[in-house]
């Protein structure tokens, strides 16, 4: 697994041991971020819920965005994200890592907005208390121009509206999907 383009542009990152976790792959990555990057800019943070390897942050990153916050449940992830960080040298304070659910970061009110919050969690999972936690009042921090972008697998149906979110577009590769939310 590679950072695509950008200032870590070609640069491989460590990969879990186990096969528990499935990274973002390359060419989905490459998709996603031609998409957003016209809105990349120094002023944008970027919020990765269920990180794992950290790939899409760091992509984030090495794209130009200012800020980008690592978040996953699993201990392991954590301390491979921080690895990964360490071995690209990015600036700490360009970065966070959390070791929390994604659930229980944003049942709390947010101390931080975020511009762009990408959301992959395991396919299995049920994604419905996330959507629900960024599209209530506070939008799990969500800035009202801000993005939330879910990558799922393509059997799993997502509503087009979860209470003041609404997707405005569906991209399919392969199994896997994105979903791109904005507020109303």
């Amino acid at each position: 697994m590679r950072i695509i383009s950008g200032l870590y542009g070609g640069r491989v990152l460590k990969s879990p041991l186990d096969y528990k976790t499935r990274p973002t792959s390359d060419r989905l990555r490459e998709t996603l971020f031609n998409i957003l990057s016209p809105r990349i800019h120094e002023d944008i943070r970027f919020l990765d819920l269920c990180a794992g390897t950290g790939a899409v942050g760091i992509e984030a990153l090495s794209r130009g965005v200012g800020f980008s916050a690592f978040l996953d449940r699993s201990r392991k992830a954590c301390g491979l994200i921080e690895r990964n960080l360490d071995l690209l040298e990015v600036p700490m304070e360009k970065t966070e890592v959390i070791c929390d659910s994604a659930e229980k970061y944003l049942s709390r009110e947010p101390e931080k907005s975020w511009e762009m919050i990408f959301y992959d969690p395991p396919y299995e999972q049920d994604h419905s208390s996330v959507l629900a936690s960024i599209g209530t009042n506070f939008g799990g921090g969500l800035t009202d121009s801000g993005i939330l972008i879910v990558e799922h697998h393509s059997k799993t149906v997502l509503p087009d509206m979860v209470a003041e979110i609404r997707r405005w577009r569906l991209l399919k590769q392969g199994e896997s999907h994105l979903s791109f939310f904005e507020k109303t």
